[in-house]
Formats: structure tokens, sequence, C-alpha cells
């Protein structure tokens, strides 16, 4: 079991360093709007371009992986994306730093996939598999929810740009392990990669995250707006005729038609749709409408990332006795409510009795959805596709949270901007006012010391606020209505008793798919 341990924990280092990537960023937004001269819209690209490409390559990367080994796929990623890390915490404007962190993604897309199969093929066994995924997932919630934890520590006493450094020798040091501990596994008969299946998946996610973050300044019923959507929809079809011809495409759509992957693949990404989308406004309202420097707020979102660890090893536990179906839709339930209750909350709420119950809520809805979810996919493919499920479940997670920066991020500045013109800020000259509805920490710095200005910003935040927390729990309270209907209630192969000493054991991966 030793040799095990030691594998688990270089992929679960691995993990770590690139989950972390998709967050720490968050809470140093403020400090760059400032130093960048970044808006609102430049914000969200430096968050999603890294989302974007991890999104739009992680399909690809895990084919290649399960083709040509798991191994050196991890090694080359890891490498790449220490050196692209320490690149972009020397960038000097938001646009060569919005495309280092593309560079960053696209390496960290050859990670993430791998360290899942890695895991699929070295623990064969139902009960040590379920414990390995309930570790991957509690270390991938504490990445992506205590990012904005590790920022604040690093801004509290560096630059901006520790926030990527910090992730090199994060990355380094798995790489090591990588050479050191973990077996090398490989599919020879995997085919050469789709290209054209690729142009197009990347074509639909840049085109679709470019019209939904633009279309705030270009206006939703703008011709540039309409013709994104309609481009985006020509090329998803496009996509779907192109895997269902090809003779071996990239990502199999008849997938889909099994329950236990479309449910689950969709509820992994409404999940992160709503985390994603959560931090990023919740870490400029904790620094930019109450006041609190990087330290604090970063530490202040530190009880979601704590419940989503804890509620993760419970879901792995739960979901062979209970059944996915139970776990995964009360999971989706109470994130749901969650957003619900923020959209109520006053611009002065108590954090220990108001916002630490709402994080709490929303992390032990996240950590009860996603290892039952990310199981039910990998059980769909034998250990020697693993690659290719794991990229599946990996493309769902930042699908979901480059959607969700991008769809909420967007709709919270449609609503900001509508408001704050209508209000006492409406009434400063054209210029101030079009800076103020770009950047809420422009606005807060233009209304410092009036107070009738600053009340206005702060009211115009907390409408797009509320307004973006209703949009995510409609999204959430209809993936649990959709998880009810089609999740399958119990894994095959896995008994009532499942888990339980002496109980019998799943018939493994490869009879399974």
């Amino acid at each position: 079991m030793k040799p095990k341990l030691g594998i688990l924990a270089t992929v679960l280092i691995a993990t770590l360093a690139i989950n972390l990537d998709t967050t720490i960023v968050n809470v140093a937004l403020p400090t760059m709007a400032r130093e960048l001269s970044a808006g609102t819209r430049g914000l969200q690209w430096i968050v999603d371009a890294y989302n974007l490409a991890f999104a739009g390559l992680v399909l690809a990367a895990g084919s290649l992986s399960d083709r040509f080994g798991r191994r050196p796929a991890l090694v080359i990623g890891l490498v790449g994306f220490a050196a692209a890390s320490t690149v972009g915490a020397f960038m000097g404007s938001a646009g060569a730093l919005i495309a280092v962190r593309a560079v960053m993604g696209a390496f960290a897309a050859l990670i993430f996939p791998t360290t899942l199969s890695i895991i699929s093929n070295a623990f064969p066994d139902r009960r040590e598999r379920a414990a390995a995924l309930g570790a991957w997932g509690a270390v991938v919630g504490l990445g992506v929810a205590g990012g904005p934890v590790a920022g604040g520590l690093l801004l509290a006493h560096f630059v901006w740009g520790s926030v990527f450094l910090a992730l090199a020798p994060v990355a380094l040091v798995a790489a090591g392990l990588t050479v050191a501990l973990v077996p090398e596994s490989r599919d020879p008969s995997v085919p050469r990669l789709d290209l054209p299946g690729l142009a197009f998946s990347i074509g639909l996610l840049g085109l679709l995250v470019w019209t939904i973050i633009e279309a705030p300044a270009n206006g939703w019923w703008s011709a540039r707006t309409v013709g994104g959507f309609v481009g985006s929809a020509v090329l998803l079809v496009a996509f779907v005729l192109r895997e269902r011809s090809a003779a071996h495409p990239m990502l199999d759509v008849s997938l889909f038609r099994d329950r236990r992957f479309s449910a689950a693949s969709g509820a992994v990404t409404i999940t992160f749709f709503a985390l994603f989308g959560f931090i990023f406004l919740i870490t400029q309202y904790f620094q930019l409408i109450r006041g609190y420097s990087t330290l604090s707020a970063g530490a202040r979102t530190l009880p979601v990332a704590l419940s989503i660890a804890v509620a993760s090893v419970i879901g792995a536990r739960l979901a062979p006795r209970i059944g996915t179906k139970v776990v995964v839709t009360t999971g989706l339930l109470l994130f749901g409510t969650a957003f619900l209750w923020i959209s109520t909350v006053g611009v002065d709420a108590a954090y220990g009795t108001v916002i630490v119950p709402q994080m709490v809520l929303m992390g032990l809805g996240m950590g009860a959805i996603s290892t039952p979810a990310t199981e039910s996919i990998l059980l769909v493919l034998p250990p020697a596709r693993a690659g290719v499920g794991s990229a599946v479940n990996d493309a769902t997670r930042e699908l979901g949270g480059t959607l969700g920066v991008a769809v909420v991020g967007s709709y919270f500045s449609s609503v900001y901007s509508a408001h704050l013109a209508s209000g006492a800020f409406g009434s400063l000259p054209a210029p101030a006012l079009g800076q103020g509805k770009d950047s809420v920490g422009t606005a807060v710095a233009i209304a410092h010391g009036t107070p009738a200005l600053l009340a206005s910003v702060r009211d115009s935040f907390m409408a797009g606020l509320h307004a973006g927390s209703v949009l995510v729990a409609v999204v959430c309270l209809v993936g649990a209505v959709a998880a009810l209907l089609f999740l399958p209630g119990r894994l095959p192969g896995t008994p009532a008793s499942a888990g339980a000493e002496g109980a019998p054991q799943d018939v493994g991966l490869a009879q399974v798919g």
C-alpha cells in the first residue's frame, strides 16, 4: 500500500497547484485593476484566459496522455506550468498577463486529466479508489476555495506577482515526485488526435466566452453579441456532427446517452459555474465594499474551503451506501439554497452569523456533489481510457468555471452599471461615470470622501451581487431537479452495503465500461 500512498501524494500535490491557480488570482484582482489599469472585463479575462485554455485543451490532453504515457505527460505539464507561472509574475500589462494565463491553462490541461487517470489505474479496488477519489476531491475543493486564502497571505507581504510565482516550486516538487514514484501507464491503441474536432471545440468555447464577457460593453442585443451567440451555436452543431461522423472522435458524444455520464457531467458543470462566479464577486465585495485587506479577505473565504474538504470525504463514503442520486441532488439543493440566501443579505451583513453559515452551506453542497459525480463519470470507461474519462470530468469543471466567471460577471456588470447610472453616482460627468461603470475599484476611489456617492456605489454592487446570486440559485435548483430525474440511484455493482466491512466489491471499471 505504501507505493500507492506515494503515487496518491504526488498526484494530490499536482492537483493542488493547478487548482490553486484557478482562484488564487481572485484576491489580487483589486490590486491588478489598479496597477495594470484593468476594468471589470479585463479582470474577467485575467481569470478566464486560464480557465478557457484549460477547458478547450483538456480533452485533447487526456487523449494524448493515454496514448503517449501518463507519467511523461504529467512531468511536461508540471514543468511547463512552473515556467509559465514564473513568467506571469513579472508581466506589466493586463494584455500580457492574459496571454501568459492562457499558456498556464494549456499546461494545466495536460496535468489535470492525468492525475485522475493515474488514480483510476493505481486503485482498481472500489473501496481504495473511493478513498483516493475522496482525497482528490478534497484537494480540488481546497485548491479552488482556498486560493483566495493563499493569495491573501502572499499579498500581505509581497507584490501581486507572488500569487503566480509561489506556484512554481509546488509544481516542480510534484514533477520530481512523479519521476521518482509514479509508474508508467499508457494505451498505445488510442487513435490519433481528432484535429478538426479540437479546432471546433476551441472555436466554440472561445467565441462563446468572448461574446458573454464583452456583451455588457457591446450591448446584449447588439449585432456583435447576437452574432457571437449564433456563431457559437453553429460551431456547436459542427462539433457534434464532426464527432458523430469521425472514425476516432475526440469526444464520443454517444457517452452522453448514459445517464451516469451526462447527469453527472451536468452536475459538475453547474457546481463549478456557481463556485467560480461566487469567488469572482465575493473577493471584490470583501475588499472594495467592506474595505478588508487582501489577507483578511482571503481568510474570510476559508469556511468554504474547509467545508468542501470535509463534505468531499463524507460524500465519497455516503454515495455507495445511499446512492449517487440522493447525495448529488442534496448537494445541488444546498448550493441553490445558499445562493438564494445570499441574494437577500444587506451590504453590512454580519460575517460570523450570516456570511459564514452561507459559505458552509455552499461548501457542504459542493463537496457532496464533486466526488460522487466524478466517480459516476469514471465508471463509464475502462481503465485503459481513463485519461479520456478524466478529461471529460475536468472539461466539465473548467467549462463550468469559465462560464461562471463570464456569465455571472457579465450579468453583475450589466446590473451594477445600470443601477450606478440611476443613483447619485449618475449625476457625475460622463467620463467619471464611465470609469465607475467599468471598474468598481475606480468607482470606490472616485466616491471616496462623499458619503452619498459611496452609498450609491455600494448599493449598485449589492444589486449586481443579488442578481448574480439569484441567477446561480436558479441554475443549481434546475440542476437538482435534473439530478433527481436522471442520475441512477446507485451505481452498477454497488450494493447497499458497499464500503462496509465484508461487503461485496464493485465489479471494476473495466467490466462496468
